[in-house]
């Protein structure tokens, strides 16, 4: 098997798993965090207004629909539905790795139709930092240009690569090449984690590369350390998989502690609900992403995916409501409380 055909299969693999596996591992944090509620709002619920904005976009809402999948025929139907929901309600939309429509071009119709189908969306292109590392600026330009992005994601998956038997474990000359782009790209640039989340020091480093964004990624959602031991044929590395089911930042610590950099973020790892949406943005965060909670509608069908996302629109308003938030901006300041391992954990941060 080539190497193309087998990041191609890979991407099939991983979008098997996650719809028929249980793939989600930890605690993101969530339920530490109380808004606190507003008995006297002051306001009218069916006039909250839930639109927000992100690097210059006028978006629907800060719900986020986060980087799931692509780069097999079989991914095609699905971003196809993903796309069409991000069109209807103006939502952000981020697409799966790209790697493998660039290393076989014939695979870009499974990214291309996001376009096609969402052609005044916000889209995201994907690229991992290990391939911006070894192709450079050109892969780059050639994820935006493939689905006509106006963001570019470079993703940082160590724990995945270190599991997976194709992994490449040598992030060696990363932050030098993250700097180049940074410069030199003309498009915005988003650093996202995939399930072990930011401290506050790693978001220095990136804010100090020049990236426009943060995607946090944290732990408590889907594992790829759960996904690549179901995966794995080999028991040493289902095993190894095993033993870092726990590893990383719960998404709330991390979200605490990547604010403290500046710069906007996207909060993923482990949102549920319209509510974890609100306590997301509450805490700091610019848009709340989701991704497995909307893979499973979107394998289903249209109407399954709007109702899944009117459900959370439906969440959002409420929580916004009792909390007396007329806006986003509002909601941005929306007291909480903190309390458990994500009380403790915060006061250990750095």
């Amino acid at each position: 098997m080539t190497n193309e055909t087998a990041t191609s299969s890979r991407k099939r693999d991983h979008l098997v798993i996650c719809c028929e596996q249980p793939v989600e591992a930890g605690d993101a944090g969530f339920n530490d965090v109380r808004l606190v509620h507003n008995a006297l709002p002051e306001c009218n619920m069916d006039a909250i207004e839930t639109k927000t904005r992100f690097l210059g976009r006028a978006l629907g809402s800060p719900l986020f629909i986060a980087a799931m999948t692509g780069g097999h025929p079989d991914t095609l139907e699905v971003n196809r539905r993903l796309a069409r929901a991000a069109e209807r309600y103006n939502l952000g939309m981020g697409v799966g790795s790209q790697r493998a429509a660039l290393e076989k071009p014939e695979l870009e119709e499974s990214f291309t139709v996001v376009r096609e189908e969402a052609p005044r969306a916000f889209l995201c292109a994907n690229l991992g930092i290990i391939q911006l590392r070894d192709h450079g600026i050109e892969w780059a330009e050639r994820a935006v240009e493939m689905i006509d992005a106006q963001a570019i994601a470079i993703h940082i998956n160590s724990l995945q690569e270190a599991i997976q038997p194709e992994g490449d474990h040598n992030t060696e000359g990363c932050l030098e090449a993250l700097r180049y782009l940074c410069e030199e790209f003309s498009y915005p640039v988003i650093v996202k984690e995939t399930g072990s989340g930011i401290s506050a020091g790693t978001a220095r480093v990136i804010r100090g590369a020049g990236a426009s964004a943060i995607d946090i990624g944290g732990y408590g959602g889907t594992s790829w350390a759960k996904i690549e031991r179901l995966r794995a044929n080999d028991s040493r590395l289902a095993d190894l998989g095993e033993a870092f089911l726990s590893w990383g930042i719960p998404t709330v610590v991390s979200l605490c502690e990547v604010r403290t950099a500046g710069g906007p973020i996207i909060a993923t790892g482990g949102l549920r609900t319209g509510v974890d949406i609100a306590k997301s943005i509450a805490l700091g965060a610019d848009l709340g992403g989701m991704a497995l909670p909307l893979l499973k509608p979107a394998m289903e069908s249209d109407d399954a995916l709007s109702a899944a996302i009117e459900a959370m629109h439906r969440e959002l308003r409420v929580a916004m409501f009792l909390t007396g938030s007329r806006s986003t901006r509002d909601l941005r300041h929306a007291r909480t409380y903190i309390t458990g391992l994500t009380r403790q954990m915060l006061r250990n941060s750095d």
